[in-house]
């Protein structure tokens, strides 16, 4: 374990600027979802790359006790996007 204030190990900042550049790419794909909606083309194209190229039909059903089910892999998307939980699945 590192001293506090020490700074990270070359390793520990590669998995540091990896989880990073993930995260800001994922918001900036919700925040596209949020500003075209996901009928838009480019959206859609960064749902069916999400699930290997096809958008699953609705509903979604999920682990979580607060919301078990989605209309649609929209709506899940949606969710993810507003909660900040990009990478929840079902």
């Amino acid at each position: 374990a590192q001293q506090p204030g020490t700074p990270l190990s070359d390793q520990e900042y590669h998995q540091f600027f990896k989880f990073l550049r993930i995260t800001i790419q994922a918001s900036t794909a919700c925040h596209l979802r949020e500003l075209y909606g996901c009928k838009n083309s480019l959206v859609q194209r960064l749902d069916e790359y999400e699930n290997h190229g096809v958008i699953p039909p609705g509903p979604i059903c999920s682990e979580l006790p607060e919301n078990p089910f989605f209309r649609n892999f929209c709506t899940f998307s949606l969710y993810r996007c507003i909660t900040k939980k990009y990478f929840l699945k079902v």
